[in-house]
Order: C-alpha cells, then sequence, then structure tokens
C-alpha cells in the first residue's frame, strides 16, 4: 500500500528486536472421547494434562520459528509456576511470570470430540491468569521490543482491562505496534462488541477467528466482517480455520489465503498457532499474505497434534 510508512504493521520489512507477548498462562486438561459424551454416567475418554493458554501458546509457537527472542509476560499461582516456566523456557520462550499470592493458576477442561472435526468445548477457570494488572506492567518490559501481542483474554476481567490500556499506552510512545487476538466469542457476547472495539482503540493488527470477526461486526459472511473490521483497525487477518485465512485492510479483503491439509486430532490452540506464526513471519519481514500462509501451516500442524503447544526439536 502507497503511503504505508517504515515499521508499519505490513510494510514487509524485517523488524529488529524481541516480540513480547502479554496474556493468560494456564493448566489445560484435554480429555478426548469419542462421540457425544454420556450424561449421568461414564464416557470413556483420553486424559493428558499440559501447559496452555491462548497469550502462552502464541509465544511458544512464534518461538518455534527461531529467529528473535520471544518474551512472555503473564500470572499463574504458585502452584504451577515453576512447571510452567520449565515449559515456556523449553519451547524458547523467555517468561516473565507474576506469581499471585491468593489465586491458583488457570485451569482449562477442554473436551474433544475425536471424531472427524475434532471440535472442542472449554470449561474454564482463569484463576491467575485474569488478575494481571496495572502494577505487573513496566515500560521497561518493552526495552529492545519490536513488537507487542495481547490475549484478548485480557479484556474479560476488570485488572486485565486497565493494564492492557496501561500497555497500549505506552507502546504507543515508544511507537511500538500492537496486535490483539479476540480470543474467544463467548466471553465477546458478555463484555459487549461496542465495550471491545473502544477498549482495542490503537491496535494495529486484529486476528479473530470466523465467529468472532462475524460477532463484532453483526455481519453473517466472513468477508464482508473482515472487511468492515479493517476500518477499524489498520490490519485485519482473520482465521477461518479449513478454509484458510482473509486478510483486509482500508475496508477491503485483500486476499484469501487457502489453509493447508490436515487430519485433526485436536483443534485446541489451533488459532494461536497461527497467530505465533503469522507474528513471527511478519516480524521477519514477511507480507501479511506471506505471514499468513505461515499461520495456516502453523495451523495445520497443531490440529494433528494433541494440545496447543508446538512440537520440539522439529
Amino acid at each position: 500500500m502507497s503511503g504505508t510508512p517504515s515499521g508499519a504493521p505490513g510494510d514487509s520489512r524485517a523488524r529488529n528486536g524481541a516480540l513480547l507477548v502479554v496474556g493468560d498462562v494456564v493448566t489445560d486438561v484435554i480429555a478426548r472421547h469419542q462421540g457425544p459424551l454420556a450424561s449421568g454416567t461414564d464416557t470413556v475418554a483420553a486424559i493428558r494434562t499440559m501447559p496452555g493458554g491462548a497469550g502462552a501458546n502464541v509465544a511458544c509457537w512464534a518461538a518455534r520459528r527461531g529467529e528473535r527472542e520471544v518474551r512472555l509476560l503473564g500470572r499463574v499461582g504458585a502452584d504451577a509456576v515453576e512447571w510452567h516456566e520449565r515449559e515456556l523456557t523449553s519451547d524458547g520462550v523467555r517468561p516473565a511470570l507474576v506469581v499471585d499470592p491468593q489465586a491458583p493458576t488457570g485451569t482449562v477442561i477442554c473436551l474433544v470430540d475425536a471424531g472427524a472435526a475434532a471440535e472442542r468445548t472449554f470449561l474454564t477457570d482463569s484463576g491467575a491468569s485474569l488478575r494481571l494488572e496495572p502494577r505487573d506492567w513496566s515500560d521497561a518490559l518493552l526495552d529492545g521490543v519490536a513488537w507487542l501481542h495481547l490475549s484478548g483474554y485480557l479484556l474479560f476481567s476488570a485488572p486485565s482491562r486497565e493494564l492492557v490500556t496501561v500497555a497500549l499506552a505506552s507502546a504507543r510512545a515508544r511507537g511500538v505496534p500492537v496486535s490483539l487476538d479476540p480470543a474467544s466469542a463467548g466471553f465477546l457476547v458478555e463484555l459487549g462488541v461496542d465495550r471491545f472495539l473502544e477498549l482495542v482503540e490503537g491496535v494495529d493488527v486484529l486476528l479473530p477467528s470466523r465467529d468472532e470477526a462475524c460477532l463484532l461486526t453483526g455481519l453473517p459472511d466472513a468477508v464482508d466482517a473482515a472487511a468492515k473490521l479493517s476500518r477499524h483497525v489498520p490490519l485485519v487477518v482473520a482465521k477461518q480455520g479449513a478454509d484458510g485465512a482473509l486478510v483486509a485492510r482500508s475496508g477491503t479483503v485483500t486476499a484469501h489465503v487457502p489453509a493447508e491439509p490436515a487430519a485433526p486430532r485436536d483443534t485446541t490452540g489451533a488459532g494461536d498457532a497461527f497467530t505465533g506464526a503469522f507474528l513471527a513471519a511478519l516480524l521477519a519481514g514477511a507480507t501479511p499474505q506471506e505471514a499468513a500462509g505461515e499461520g495456516c501451516r502453523a495451523g495445520a500442524l497443531a490440529v494433528e497434534r494433541v494440545g496447543g503447544r508446538p512440537p520440539r526439536g522439529g
């Protein structure tokens, strides 16, 4: 796009510096069951406990590229801080975890239908994860940072909403671009569309799912929804699952990036994988369309694995 300043979102130039992700760190309990749940009795399932959280997952998938430092600010309980720090470090992330003196680490029970679509339902206890607050933020967190990414889950509690406001202002003052993933259509309904759009004022890149984009615009068609959102946010990359991704700016969808073929086992974290890979590619100098292609490839890899984190060693 002509007139795009150097360093603006999507100008296809590599950015020097780290990616800072601010968001949720939780423990996922993933139960993969075949067919419908048997109400009032037992349902056979394969159950695993794994590290998760949208913010943490994004950071791990971004770090997988290995080209630059990825940092993560999150809040956990004393019950699991050492485990989460080890897991994040093993995935190449530099964690800055605040230990909550009262709340335990957030826990999400992921019920995954082991059928062809591998669709999932979440039962969420946010615990310490949404108790991030302004005093957990320091402008020094942006030292050496080229990009700030915010998990949309932060908008769903009063303390972390305040932190988002402070972090956005700090990034604006330093000229650091900011991206945000809305995170949950269900929580968006509770927050309200107008309130959400007010809170993300000043964000440079929005990465909604199809459902989130349609909810935020009131439009049933994903293309129309992405185009409309790009009148509010300079760059919108709408994740479409098996239909790939849409790239929109200035009220127009500029690209439809196809999905990569995959055999889904668990769709938990697929959107986080997309976001992390997209941001890493964008920081490395890819165009938004090219970065969305990287996101689709990461999403395909993610759905073929159980859990929301990337494979290690490859």
